[in-house]
């Protein structure tokens, strides 16, 4: 397409001087997102002109949610979300952070009574869109998309484009508000001369949108306009096409149904270190600086002296005093206007760590990126699921938080006991806000622990969920019913895929929009949609212009840090309109995969947990017909420790587990008769596995009330696998340790195993096997040959008899064995084998301590007089 008349290919027009298009034209404020500099610039000039409207580059389907901003139980940060209705998972994120530009002008405007408009591509285009829009043709020069900061700060001679930005915006105040954005949209108008759209067709389509709601704003207001949008886009906007030309983009456009409403958003979320591109490595830095009404490196240090001191750090005010002066003394050896972030957190390392990074760990964490928790009011639209989620939260007293907390639980009290079983319901529908930890009781089934932290993406979780039901518990009832359904046969992927479409997330550029996740178009017209090709469009250009490099290069250094000057809005990460996206959910609760039996036994025990009564009579007729189908002992030995527990847990949150009893005790059943054909003739890797189920089995078995046949039996069955000759010695040695624990043989039944397998017709490696099932695995092995003389004179026996040939082989696996015992234990046994036989255990009566001869040897001591007489200055008899 031809430029119009008057414009070069770049898009900027010549002549024209920002921050207006034309004399008296709209104001055209250029910002970087997330910058407070930009933030407070914007402030000033809209202060000072005054507009009838304010346009804000964002989703148009914010303009319905605009007046929210103003409402007093809205905090930033805060995050516009909008999502296809039909696909929840398909989301994206425009977040705002009180230092945000865009969140300034919109309460500026709120304030004064000025209407606010969002002009960007409407969400619904966006989510509908194939996530690979922008990665096909028209990528600038050398094929590499351009950060325009980065430029900039290269033809200004920085390496660093982040100190460039500080010391041209952030650490400068005072001066002229509207001279950044004119300078800014002069430098972006090079740019854009240089290299068109730069690597990001799809601002080609987004600015012809923008430029169609400017004109329509100016028809209603006049030229009393102002648009905060990304500097880059100024030129662009600026330009004079045709209403036309400007509607030929945005034919084709596929398009979804979308909702969106306002969530919370965290700092650590704008960081670039979280994974989501909102541009900023220091979110808690730039508040600071935002919020400080003066003095910000005295308020900084003040403040990081408070949280070492709270973390019981020494810090006086007097190490606050010289922080200071270190940092201004930086900022002045380094040319820099003043302390930025490097000089503080250097005299923070040097003087209130002490020059250690682990206290320094803790000021990044916790203050530069930090962990605060937006707030959006009750009347923001929410899904029925999200409303209910919020009353059952507001009614436990479980608030939502940013900064990750232990919760301990006793289920015997009431609220507690609604607590786990809310936190459980979750987890069943994807939303983990919480993840149960090992708490200080143990296996013990009246307490939990849970460590919980919010995530802002959460809330896409729950509206992903709310396809099952409009509150947690019919949800999450309906989400394990659907899951025990798909378990009980073919039918399973017709009845999962009514469940809600996962997607992979795809993390789009974030400079150029909003990249939805990955998923299924949702138009027909997408896949006859092509976005702009480089030589396309009002804003493109065939290549550098003349005003390219060297223009750069003077507009950098005129905006360098010799002249007030505001904000460079880059591309890339540091973009407002680039949203988190979203993976699908968990392969765990993926439709298409078959469930095992122990999957479903999980599920039972899930069940049982989040108090689901009525999902819990159909995943017990899919766990029973599961077991009856399933003839793999393993996949019964893998189910049985989870339904044992399921059944402590009935106990204590008065659940009927009868149905769950009588499942457990037939798969018991079924495993007394079939692990020991199947132990029979193994080899030595697949005993390996199969030792740790007989542990879990046996440990199950403890559990299961009134199963005393069922524990009769499996002694049974463990006498068996002990003197079975085919049955691996590591099985073998297992049950007979286990047999030995339960008090079931006596003392000399063990030696006597133990002298069989260890005799000298069994091969070393299976004897050495043997001994590893018997006394390996746990500590409680070494302690039993520590005070069994019997048994470790056995072992001592058999090790010494070992052919060499042979012993070569087996020390691997000893000392595997042995390495599992705690180093006391390890050198108990090492002085009683020193000993010798007969010596007997540590609690034997012995002349003398450990490790000594009853009798001291004298010719030994008197060789160490000496060096005693050295030592002491003393002289020695003759």
């Amino acid at each position: 397409m031809t430029p119009p008349a008057g414009t070069s290919s770049a898009g900027a027009p010549r002549g024209a001087r920002a921050p207006r298009t034309e004399p008296g034209g709209p104001l055209l404020l250029g910002v970087r997102h997330h910058g407070p500099g930009s933030a407070r610039g914007v402030r000033a000039v809209l202060e000072a002109e005054r507009p009838d409207a304010v346009l804000i580059e964002g989703p148009a389907e914010a303009d319905a949610l605009v007046e929210l901003a103003g409402d007093p139980g809205m905090r930033p940060p805060v995050a516009l979300l909008a999502h296809a209705v039909d696909d929840p998972g398909r989301a994206a994120f425009w977040p705002m952070a009180e230092f945000s530009p865009e969140w300034v002008a919109i309460r500026w405007a709120l304030d004064r009574g000025a209407a606010v408009r969002f002009v960007d591509l409407p969400a619904a285009h966006t989510l509908a869109a194939d996530p690979t829009w922008d990665d096909g043709e028209g990528v600038a020069g050398d094929g590499v998309r351009i950060d325009p900061v980065a430029e900039l700060a290269g033809a200004a001679g920085y390496e660093d484009a982040e100190r460039w930005w500080e010391d041209a915006v952030e650490l400068r105040g005072g001066g002229d508000p509207a001279a950044p954005f004119r300078a800014l949209a002069e430098a972006m108008g090079a740019l854009r001369e240089a290299y068109g759209h730069g690597g990001h067709p799809r601002d080609l389509v987004r600015e012809a949108h923008m430029r169609l709601r400017l004109r329509a704003a100016r028809k209603e207001f006049g030229d009393s306009v102002a648009v905060v949008c990304g500097a880059w886009h100024v030129p662009a906007l600026a330009l004079r096409t045709t209403v036309a030309a400007d509607r030929a983009l945005l034919k084709g456009l596929p398009k979804v149904r979308t909702e969106a409403t306002w969530v919370p958003w965290t700092h650590r979320r704008l960081a670039r270190r979280s994974g989501y591109g909102a541009g900023i490595d220091a979110p808690g830095w730039y508040h600071h600086l935002f919020t400080a009404p003066d003095r910000p490196v005295e308020r900084w240090m003040t403040g990081v002296a408070g949280l070492l001191r709270a973390e019981d750090h020494p810090v006086s005010s007097a190490h606050v005093i010289e922080a200071v002066r270190l940092a201004e003394a930086l900022a002045a050896l380094r040319g820099r206007p003043r302390p930025g972030l490097g000089e503080t957190t250097d005299a923070v390392r040097a003087v209130l760590c002490d020059g250690s990074d682990v206290p320094l760990a803790l000021v990044r964490d916790r203050l530069v990126v930090g962990d605060v928790l937006g707030r959006v009011p009750d009347g923001a639209p929410a899904v029925p699921l999200q409303r209910d989620l919020s009353r059952r939260q507001r009614s436990l007293r479980l608030k939502p938080e940013a900064e990750e907390r232990e919760l301990a639980l006793d289920l015997r009290k009431e609220t507690d006991g609604d607590r786990s079983r809310l936190l459980h319901r979750l987890r069943l529908l994807g939303v983990h806000w919480g993840e149960p930890v090992a708490g200080r009781t143990g296996t013990g089934t009246f307490r939990e622990t849970w460590r919980l932290r919010w995530e802002p993406e959460l809330h896409v979780r729950v509206a992903e969920a709310g396809v099952w039901g409009t509150t947690v518990e019919t949800a999450a009832t309906a989400r394990v019913t659907a899951r025990a359904l798909a378990a009980t046969g073919p039918a399973m992927t017709a009845t999962a895929s009514t469940g809600p479409a996962s997607a992979a997330g795809s993390t789009g550029s974030a400079s150029a929009g909003p990249a939805a996740s990955a998923g299924p178009a949702a138009s027909a017209g997408s896949a006859a949609f092509a976005w702009p090709a480089a030589s396309s469009g009002p804003a493109t250009s065939a290549g550098p212009a003349s005003t390219g490099p060297a223009t750069l290069t003077g507009l950098a250094t005129s905006i360098g840090p010799t002249t007030s000057i505001g904000p460079a809005a880059p591309t890339g990460p540091a973009t407002f309109t680039g949203p988190a996206t979203l993976t699908g959910p968990a392969a765990s609760t993926n439709p298409t995969t078959t469930p095992t039996l122990a999957d479903v036994t999980v599920l039972a025990e899930d069940c049982l947990l989040a108090g689901l009564a009525d999902a819990l009579p159909v995943v017990m007729r899919a766990l029973a017909d599961r077991a009856a189908l399933d003839v793999d002992v393993t996949h019964l030995a893998r189910a049985l420790p989870a339904l044992a527990r399921s059944l402590r847990y009935g106990d204590v949150r008065g659940t009927d587990t009868a149905a769950l009893g009588e499942v457990a005790a037939g798969l018991a059943e079924r495993i007394c008769v079939g692990l020991p054909p199947a132990c029979a003739g193994l080899g030595a890797d697949a005993a390996a596995p199969l030792r740790e189920l007989i542990d879990e089995v046996h440990r199950a078995l403890g559990l299961l009330p009134d199963a005393t046949g069922v524990r009769e039996r499996w002694t049974g069955v463990l006498h068996r696998l002990a003197a079975h000759d085919r049955v691996p010695g590591l099985l073998r040695g297992r049950a007979a340790r286990l047999l030995l624990d339960e008090e079931r043989i006596p003392d000399d039944g063990a030696a006597l195993l133990m002298s069989r397998a260890l005799s000298p017709g069994t091969p070393p490696p299976d004897a050495a096997a043997w001994i590893d099932g018997f006394a390996g695995a746990t500590t409680d092995g070494g302690l039993l040959l520590v005070h069994d003389e019997r048994l470790r004179g056995l072992v001592d026996a058999w090790l010494t008899s070992v052919p060499a040939e042979a012993f070569t082989d087996v020390l691997p696996l000893l000392r595997r064995t042995f390495s599992a015992y705690e180093p006391g234990v390890r050198r108990t046994l090492g002085e009683l084998a020193a000993r010798g036989p007969g010596t007997g255990g540590p609690s034997a009566s012995a002349p003398g301590a450990p490790g000594f001869a009853s009798v001291p040897d004298r010719e030994r001591a008197d060789a160490v007089l000496p060096l005693l007489h050295l030592v002491l200055g003393t002289e020695a008899p003759a």
